[in-house]
């Protein structure tokens, strides 16, 4: 009976797994975002190895250091219970770093001290995270004996940022005592007491460390870190006043929630969001962009175009295969991504085929237009658009397209086309699209105020993402005397083809922009 209770307390069931099958992948994808795990070794001070992962974001920009939540397992437990918090912090952009401790899962040592060398095992992974220049500030997460060995260490160290406390004892010699009436183990209670005083000298010379030195409540008073405490109101293992005695005597800053279950139950879904908010609060991560920017540069050419963080890898690889297939028809570029037209020839980048598409598409002498963030439409000063019209636009602070070199259209043109805007300009031709937004044209006057901004935006180009796509939304058909009065009966059939490639290049290059700027829906509003 009491080699049993020693068993229970410095050597329980150890968790056996495969990180392959217990833990999150290499690579997985959450929340439309790419991460990695990271499994390394560490030695602590005894000389045990300590197996450790570290989840982190797929693509991390070198200058950017990340917030760590170390999460702390309970007794009998292993780093793969860390997987719940990797899905709660991740999101946040807070990295996760879980190890297995001494005597627990694959790491090293025969005995737990639910606790008291578990804190150091933790001071060694504190002091690789520390010198890690990608990691910023760390917090703690711990639950059952995970709890107790962070409010441990966190005495010793006041530079840790915030912990999460979950179903701590606040003293394990009385633990022990009321789990004698949990089993209803039936015994005089000075019996009990006098085999608890051999269970320790037992303990503390097998395990090294005396059971009667694990007392939260002593601890408390000494922590200043702001902390979250959580407790199962039906925890019959660890009853709910254990963490009620450490939070009285908690000297840092404070709050406990209680929730419905027992000490293994899963957590509710508002304890894992107070916890979310708790570590963004105090830990206070960055914004990063997305990885799918990286990740696409491998497989396309965007040139000057930004992937944004709703980027669907098969939509865009879908939309640059229509792109190259409708430039393959025009005889303007390959067929297929990566191959060539010809020996010596390179696969274009999609600002080129872009380009491209609503080039072939236009009407001669007909006025392109772009639309901003704003779902403003602006004007380019030409006839077609090129490459270097594209990369010329840029969009301001105020999410206005502005014009930094189009102003090659004559004056005449341009006043004959804003005859014709208020009736035309805001009605579209293909139709998958959800909404238009706003009409309004910028076309430069021929004045010296308009030479002028266009000086005065070149200086800031090279300072501005490009984040407008050229959209063909309509051509304003321009009366030109040129053309012969009488029209012949192919001239309308000619017409169909015409109309069915300007509907398709406006679809695409459309589809295009929304799926690199990560949009989904889009505001109608009235023309004025």
């Amino acid at each position: 009976m009491i080699e049993q209770f020693i068993n229970f307390v410095i050597r329980p069931p150890r968790a056996e797994y495969n990180p392959d099958q217990y833990l999150w992948e290499s690579e997985f994808t959450l929340a439309g975002r790419k991460y990695k795990r990271l499994d390394l070794e560490l030695t602590n001070g005894r000389g045990h190895t300590l197996q450790c992962s570290h989840y982190v974001p797929s693509f991390v920009p070198e200058s950017t250091a990340l917030p760590c939540v170390i999460y702390c397992h309970g007794n009998s437990g292993c780093r793969a219970d860390a997987n719940e918090a990797a899905v709660i912090l991740l999101p946040s952009n807070i990295t996760v770093f879980t190890l297995d401790f001494s005597g627990s899962g694959l790491s090293g040592g025969d005995y737990v001290s639910l606790g008291w060398h578990e804190k150091d095992d933790l001071k060694t992974a504190v002091s690789f995270l520390r010198s890690n220049k990608q990691v910023s500030c760390i917090g703690l997460w711990g639950r059952s004996m995970g709890a107790v060995t962070s409010l441990l260490y966190g005495a010793e160290d006041p530079s840790i940022a915030g912990m999460v406390l979950d179903s701590a004892f606040s003293n394990l010699y009385d633990l022990m005592m009321e789990l004698v009436d949990v089993y209803k183990i039936r015994l005089p209670k000075f019996t009990i007491r006098m085999a608890v005083q051999y269970m320790r000298r037992i303990i503390q010379k097998r395990a090294k460390f005396d059971i009667m030195d694990l007392n939260a409540v002593q601890f408390a008073p000494k922590t200043f870190i702001p902390s979250l405490f959580g407790h199962a109101s039906d925890d019959i293992f660890i009853q709910p006043h254990h963490s009620d005695l450490i939070y009285e005597a908690y000297a840092g800053d404070k709050n406990i929630i209680k929730f419905e279950g027992d000490h293994n139950s899963p957590r509710p879904q508002f304890y894992y969001d107070s916890v979310s908010i708790f570590f963004y609060n105090v830990l206070q991560p960055p914004q990063i962009p997305s990885s799918c920017t990286s990740n696409f540069q491998r497989y396309y050419d965007l040139g000057e175009l930004k992937a944004g963080a709703g980027t669907d890898e098969s939509l865009l690889y879908e939309i640059i295969t229509s792109l190259r297939a409708v430039n393959t028809d025009a005889a303007c570029s390959s067929s297929a991504p990566g191959n060539s037209n010809g020996a010596g020839s390179t696969a274009k980048s999609v600002s080129e085929l872009l380009s491209e598409s609503v080039a072939h598409i236009s009407i001669d002498n007909d006025l392109d237009f772009l639309v901003d963030e704003d779902n403003m439409i602006t004007n380019i000063g030409g006839n077609s658009v090129n490459e270097s019209n594209l990369q010329d636009f840029v969009v301001d602070k105020d999410n206005m397209a502005t014009n930094m070199g189009g102003n090659s259209a004559e004056e005449p043109n341009m006043q004959e086309k804003r005859t014709g805007r208020d009736e035309e300009c805001c009605s579209y031709s293909s139709s998958n699209r959800e909404s238009w937004g706003r009409c309004s044209s910028l076309g430069g006057n021929s004045d010296g105020s308009s030479s002028a901004e266009c000086t005065a935006s070149t200086t800031s180009k090279h300072q501005m993402t490009l984040r407008a796509l050229a959209t063909p939304l309509r051509r304003i058909q321009r009366k030109s005397s040129a053309k012969p009065k009488n029209k012949k009966k192919g001239t309308a059939v000619s017409k169909k083809p015409k109309r069915e490639k300007l509907e398709k290049g406006e679809t695409l290059s459309q589809r295009l922009r929304l799926c690199i700027l990560g949009r989904a829906n889009h505001r109608r509003h009235r023309s004025t």
